[in-house]
Order: structure tokens, then sequence, then C-alpha cells
């Protein structure tokens, strides 16, 4: 097809209008609301609904902060969409209703989609880094805060009040977040030993902590450089679509040993703390779903210093978010 005709045709398809759907955004953020309140009840406080209106209050710390999180992620992806003039939609914010027995944070998440193809791999990379660039900030906040403002012990005993008995736990099924580098970094850094410090099997009680560990995981899974995740966009965008198919590759076979060792280590208690069963299932929707190959763009040229630094500290940003363990379950 030639070129002039192939950019006729993109220049129609970016200028062709559309319309948001709000009350569709409105009504997701609002049942969203409701689904982060109800789980952040049963993080903070380690009760099963029902619960009293009265109750609702003690969840608005946590459902606030993931908000935050979430928004300041897709916004990100939005505001640098509407800066290279790709349309695209608001935030869909995806609800995950509370299930008896099943852990869960109330959600799945929150998306965009462009509704205009993206010109060149600057606006994709601008566009792909903006959401965990402004995530990433966002958990910060989020956990400085939390570190900063921890309750004092009385906090903890009143959810447990057995909790410095030797019989604490035992007989119960245990639930502790994998250590990131930057989580232990900001411990390390904002609390001193004279504080109750909780360890990672208890810090879903703390809506802070638990939130900003929660933005590390979806910011870390969002930046595996693998198809259209925002790190194989950032990927791709610097390096092409030779390089991006090899370090998505390579990704995919780091992620299905981690979830083979998860497997295995749940099958046969070995008590290993590396690898997660869940991160198998992650590469399974990936290689299925999103792809593993990034797809082209209309115009590939090499990107500015500026940017390519931008992209090394997504790089950092995700070695200091990933945990090859998020959740050890222990019986």
């Amino acid at each position: 097809m030639p070129s002039n005709i192939t950019e006729k045709i993109f220049n129609t398809l970016r200028t062709n209008k559309f319309s948001q759907n709000y009350f569709l955004h409105l009504a997701l953020f609002i049942v969203t609301f409701i689904t982060t309140l109800i789980a952040g009840l049963e993080w903070t406080t380690g009760k099963i609904g029902p619960f009293e209106f009265s109750d609702l209050y003690a969840g608005l710390p946590y459902t606030i902060s993931i908000l935050f999180i979430l928004s300041m992620h897709e916004f990100g992806h939005f505001f640098a969409a509407k800066f290279h003039k790709v349309k695209a939609t608001l935030p869909y914010f995806i609800p995950f209703p509370p299930i008896a027995g099943f852990f869960n944070f109330g959600t799945m998440g929150a998306v965009i989609k462009t509704k205009t193809p993206i010109p060149n791999n600057k606006a994709m990379f601008d566009i792909g880094a903006a959401g965990p660039i402004s995530g990433f900030i966002a958990c910060l906040i989020v956990l400085i805060y939390g570190f900063t403002h921890l309750p004092s012990v009385d906090y903890i005993l009143k959810i447990h009040p057995d909790y410095f008995s030797p019989e604490y736990g035992k007989d119960a099924i245990g639930l502790e977040f994998g250590g990131t580098l930057l989580f232990e970094l900001l411990k390390y850094i904002f609390t001193s030993s004279k504080e109750f410090v909780p360890p990672m099997s208890e810090i879903y009680h703390y809506p802070f902590l638990c939130v900003g560990w929660f933005g590390l995981f979806v910011t870390a899974m969002n930046l595996i450089p693998v198809g259209q995740l925002d790190g194989g966009h950032i990927i791709f965008s610097m390096y092409g679509e030779k390089k991006h198919e090899a370090v998505a590759s390579i990704s995919m076979i780091v992620l299905v040993a981690l979830g083979v060792i998860g497997v295995v280590n749940g099958i046969l208690n070995l008590d290993f703390r590396i690898g997660w069963s869940g991160w198998l299932i992650w590469a399974f929707i990936l290689y299925f779903f999103i792809k593993v190959k990034h797809p082209p763009v209309y115009h590939f040229e090499e990107l500015s210093k500026g940017r390519m630094i931008l992209g090394y500290i997504t790089f950092i940003i995700f070695l200091l978010s990933f945990s090859p363990t998020p959740f050890i379950i222990s019986f």
C-alpha cells in the first residue's frame, strides 16, 4: 500500500470522533469503591462481614489509598495519550467482589483503552512509561505515610489479643506477603527499633502498608517486559522488535520457572522462599491472551537520551517493586 494512502488512513482513524461513556466509568468506580471498602475492612480488621454501617469508616484509608494508586497509574497513561493526540477512554476500574475464604484486594485494577492508533514509538514509550512511573510515585507516598504513621502495638492487640502468646498462629493457615527491595528500604529508613513494626505476615492489617505493597505488586506485574504490558511497550520502544522478542522470551521462561517452583513447593511442602504458583497462571494469560510479541508501530525512530534515561528508571522501578514470592501461604 503506498505510504501516502497509509498515512491518510492513519490520520482519518486518529481524527475519528468517539464519546466517553461517563455513566459506565462512574458506575464501575462506585462499585469498585464499595468492593475495596469491604476488602479493606476484611484485611484490616480480620473480620468477615456482615458489617454495620458504623464499621465502614475503618475501611476508608484502604479504599482511598488503593483508588489513589490505581488512578495515578491510569491517568498517567491517559494524559500521556492526550499529549500525543491519541484518543483514549477514561479509566475503567475493575471491581472484584469479596468471596469468603478467598483473599482479594477488592479490585483487579483499572485499565484505559486507546481508540486511535499510536503514531510512533516515542508516543508508545511515553504512554507506556507514564502509568507505572505515576503509580510508583503514588506507592511511595502511601508507603512513606504508612511507615511514618504506624499505630502503637495496641492496634494489633485489638485484632489479635493473643499476638504475643507462644500459641499464636499454631494450627492456622498463615499468609505472608513477600518482601521487595523498596518495601524493605523504606522500612529501614522510616522506622526505628523503638516502635512496633509489623512483620510481613501482619502488614495486611495496616491499610497504608497493605495498599502500598499491593501497588508495588501491580506495578511490577505491569512492568514485566512482555507483549503489550507497560514493560513490553517500553522495551519495544527503546530497542525495537528483535530485542523486545528476546527479552520477552527470557522473561516468560523466568516466570514459568518461578511458577513451577511454586507449584512443586506447594505439593511437596519444601518450604522454599522463592517461587509462586500464580506466576504460572500469569504466564499462561500473557502467552494466550496478551501475547509475547509486540505489534509494530506506524513509525519507529531512535529515542532521545532523556527518554532512554526514563526507560532505565522504569527498569529500576521494576527491580525495586518485584517480589519472586509475593504470597507465602503456610499450613
